[in-house]
């Protein structure tokens, strides 16, 4: 991929490229870190406490707000609608689809000899997941609106700038790592090490799959497409589970 290709990640570059590249290696120090500070605090260190849930939270909202003012005040960037590039749904929908059924297929394969449906079960019950309008609604909120945000965070803001940083490719690989460290944790809370492993693959390539999307058709939509569609099937493997 040549520069003429990535052109859109700066519309009108501001400042030098040196200075430049330090904005964005900054503002990745600032954001990388806070989604597994998180769920280290909320979920493991501290899990139930005051603190460990505020920390949580806060972790939530500092992602979510830093690209958005760091776009704003720092790069001094001007919001405008971007265009999907011809083919981007189809992509996002072929790709959501493959990335589904190979969950599927494994779940089926593997999964009554590899997860502990009662400890799910259990730690379901804990938080009400247990409930099937609250799990139906969770899923509908993390499909429709938790997964835009995290390609907003993930896609729109990580691999921009690190697009910035190093070349395509390996900016697909840095935002993808990035993606997947939080999971990691949080996924060894209800799992075993062997489903962690496994699960954290699948999140690193979907990952990836989703910014190789971005780069390619200049919009979070196709990686949103396929993201909600591998969303659907692993709250259905969820709902198996704690409601079988």
């Amino acid at each position: 991929m040549n520069q003429e290709q990535i052109n859109w990640v700066e519309r009108k570059p501001r400042g030098k490229p040196d200075r430049m590249k330090r904005s964005a290696l900054t503002s990745l120090l600032l954001l990388l870190p806070a989604p597994t500070l998180g769920v280290l605090f909320g979920m493991i260190l501290m899990p139930g406490t005051a603190v460990g849930q505020w920390v949580f939270i806060f972790s939530k909202g500092w992602i979510f707000l830093l690209p958005a003012l760091w776009f704003l005040l720092i790069e001094k960037g001007t919001p405008h609608r971007g265009k999907t590039g011809k083919g981007g749904f189809k992509a996002g929908l072929i790709s959501g689809l493959v990335i589904s059924l190979f969950i599927v297929a494994i779940y089926l394969l593997l999964g009554p000899r590899l997860i502990d449906a009662e400890r799910v079960k259990a730690l379901a019950s804990e938080i009400g997941l247990d409930r099937r309008a609250l799990y139906i609604g969770g899923a509908f909120y993390w499909i429709g609106v938790n997964s835009v945000l995290e390609e907003y965070v993930w896609r729109w803001f990580t691999v921009r700038q690190c697009v910035k940083l190093m070349k395509p490719g390996a900016a697909v690989i840095v935002s993808a790592l990035g993606f997947t460290l939080h999971h990691i944790f949080a996924l060894q809370v209800y799992f075993s090490p062997t489903v962690t492993v496994c699960c954290s693959i699948g999140v690193f390539i979907g990952g990836a799959v989703w910014s190789r999307l971005f780069i390619r058709y200049k919009t979070i939509w196709p990686g949103y497409v396929s993201h909600a569609l591998v969303d659907i099937a692993v709250f259905g493997i969820g709902y198996v589970l704690i409601f079988s």
